[in-house]
């Protein structure tokens, strides 16, 4: 795969889909190659490069989890051990599951907790301290170790651990732990920081297709930064992606990790059952067989940005994608790294095979009914209403009403998707991921 090629399909398929500024970057054959195009923003454009900071919203998780195992490798914290042996003051709804819930059952989603806590918890060196404190309010949505469902609060839990434990605050921790010994300089949590660089900023359509600038920028709170508050560029996502794929040393031959902790790191503690994400769940990656090949990764989506970094470690590859626009960023990045995947590997990412025709399993009578998250209610509506005869579906969202008066922006307060619209094919990086 040549420069030039990559080049014109990232141009040709940002153009497409509309996208205002992206940075792609592989890793293959011991060689980087970069492929950026665009802007930084509508409003005071500055052309994009490999240097250009995004906002990596849930990628983050893969530092939090891995600054958590330099831990685990200096016999500090057990990833078998209670979370309450490190945050003793950890109070949830349930007591019995407050008690149980391993440091591994956050790392993995298997805690039982719900997404999070919609909560600010201010800018001091406490917002980690005030989120936790909150978590007495989350509800629990399974016994710990039962199943994995994906939880911003576990992660943010996490870093209540590297604060407890290293004694400092959990952007020191994650900056002394894995930043500063791996040399990615240009991957900062602090806004103040970020805006001394080239950054992008998000965007989002309004209703007659014109993109704006999405507000606020600040990529998340600062007690909701171990599950999705760093800012980093796409040369240093590949740094991390090799980082990831080597024998645990950094570029200076600095020992990080030890080797079979990294390795840990990468192999299935618990399988995902119909999940969008991947087939198995890892230490913060999400593991997926594509095409018979094992890839290693995970995506995130924040206000308007969208990242997505994969790594197939028996190739020693790796392909970072990054856009500035919704939502067609995720369709973007997910654009890219099949084409990458196919056109450099041979490896081919296919949507899942429709399900062959069944009268009884069309009337969709197994799914229907109402669904309710911490920020919006779903529901699925197979009643005949829609005037299918009850062979169709039609989906409504409804953004809470707390929700929608805690925004900085309008948000819709309904949307409804007809039969032909409400299935979308797998995706790789989702707004369930997203940072806030």
């Amino acid at each position: 795969m040549s420069q030039a090629e990559l080049s014109k399909f990232v141009e040709t398929t940002a153009a497409e889909l509309g996208i205002p500024g992206v940075a792609v970057g592989v890793w293959a054959d011991g060689q980087e190659i970069y492929a950026c195009h665009g802007v930084t923003s509508v409003e005071h454009p500055l052309p994009v490069d490999e240097n250009t900071l995004y906002q990596l919203a849930s990628v983050t998780k893969t530092y939090t989890a891995t600054a958590l195992m330099r831990l685990v490798a200096d016999g500090l914290v057990e990833l078998d051990a209670p979370v309450r042996r490190y945050v003793p003051e950890l109070t949830l709804t349930d007591e019995r599951a407050a008690a149980e819930i391993t440091v591994l059952n956050l790392l993995n989603h298997t805690a039982g907790l719900d997404w999070g806590v919609i909560n600010d918890t201010g800018d001091g060196d406490d917002a980690l301290a005030g989120y936790v404190a909150s978590m007495a309010e989350l509800e629990l949505i399974a016994p710990p170790g039962t199943r994995s469902s994906y939880s911003q609060a576990g992660y943010n839990l996490v870093g209540r651990i590297l604060e407890k434990v290293t004694g400092m605050t959990y952007e020191r921790a994650v900056s002394s732990l894995v930043l500063e010994p791996l040399g990615l300089s240009e991957s900062l949590f602090a806004p103040n920081d970020v805006m001394t660089r080239r950054f992008a900023v998000g965007h989002n359509r309004d209703e007659d297709g014109t993109l704006s600038v999405a507000r606020p920028w600040t990529p998340t709170t600062r007690g909701n930064r171990p599950g999705g508050g760093l800012v980093s560029s796409a040369a240093d996502q590949l740094r991390w992606a090799r980082f990831h794929m080597g024998d645990g040393r950094a570029e200076s031959g600095v020992r990080v990790l030890p080797a079979d902790l990294l390795q840990r790191m990468k192999e299935p503690t618990v399988a995902l059952r119909g999940s969008a994400e991947g087939d198995a769940m890892g230490i913060g990656w999400f593991l997926r067989d594509v095409d018979g090949v094992r890839t290693v990764g995970h995506g995130g989506s924040a206000n308007g940005n969208f990242a997505e970094l994969l790594t197939v470690p028996e190739r020693d590859f790796a392909v970072v994608t990054l856009s500035n626009a919704g939502p067609n960023g995720i369709l973007f990045n997910q654009a890219v790294v099949r084409w990458v995947l196919q056109t450099y590997l041979g490896v081919t990412d296919q949507d899942p095979e429709p399900l062959p025709y069944d009268e009884v399993r069309a009337r969709a009578q197994e799914i229907a009914g109402a669904y309710e998250i911490d920020a919006m209610t779903l529901t699925i509506d197979a009643d005949g209403t829609d005037g299918t005869d009850g062979t169709g579906l039609t989906m409504e969202v409804v953004i809470k009403p707390e929700i929608r008066a805690a925004a900085d922006t309008d948000l819709p307060r309904t949307t409804r998707r007809s039969p032909s619209a409400c299935c979308p094919a797998r995706g790789t990086s989702t707004s369930s991921r997203a940072a806030a």
